[in-house]
């Protein structure tokens, strides 16, 4: 495992540098019997820390999150071979001028009614700490790699795997 990047701005860049570009991610809540986990969409442009959703007031993940504040967003690009895990703490928030600032095409086909829609609502996740896994290379070498193993018993090779902690003392 790769050593983790030296500063928090090091390492907040090095998380946004590998999801900027994956614009969807699956959310996992708990509601205080089953984990659940969906498909949801990002909408920034620039990452200090926090990540941002929207979804509507009166939903299960948001009670779920009011409840029990734990989340996990999980990100792949399978064309470049990287995975992203983070963790983090969400919270529902009714913060209009950021709801501007992120409105979209995409935000307004899940929101007809549009900003004033009074069921409209941010997920902001406070991102802790987050994995990931990159693998950027080809095709082939990932089968030689698997076939390297296979022959010799030792681990594949398959790229670079550490966790970025983003809060100093958690």
């Amino acid at each position: 495992m790769a050593a983790q990047p030296a500063g928090r701005n090091e390492a907040q860049a090095k998380l946004w540098s590998m999801i900027k570009d994956i614009k969807v991610a699956m959310m996992t809540s708990w509601d205080g019997e089953a984990m659940h986990a969906r498909p949801m969409h990002g909408y920034q442009e620039e990452f200090e820390g926090k990540l941002y959703f929207f979804t509507r007031l009166h939903s299960h993940k948001a009670e779920e999150i009011a409840r029990f504040d734990k989340i996990n967003l999980a990100y792949a690009d399978i064309d470049q071979n990287t995975y992203v895990s983070v963790s983090g703490r969400g919270r529902i928030t009714d913060d209009r001028e950021r709801m501007r600032k992120y409105w979209s095409p995409m935000a307004s086909a899940w929101f007809p009614k549009g900003l004033d829609d009074p069921e409209l609502r941010l997920i902001e996740v406070d991102a802790e700490s987050a994995q990931y896994w990159d693998s950027t290379s080809s095709s082939m070498r990932y089968l030689w790699e698997i076939a390297a193993a296979n022959l010799t018993g030792k681990e594949p090779d398959l790229g670079e795997n550490a966790k970025i902690e983003l809060h100093a003392g958690r």
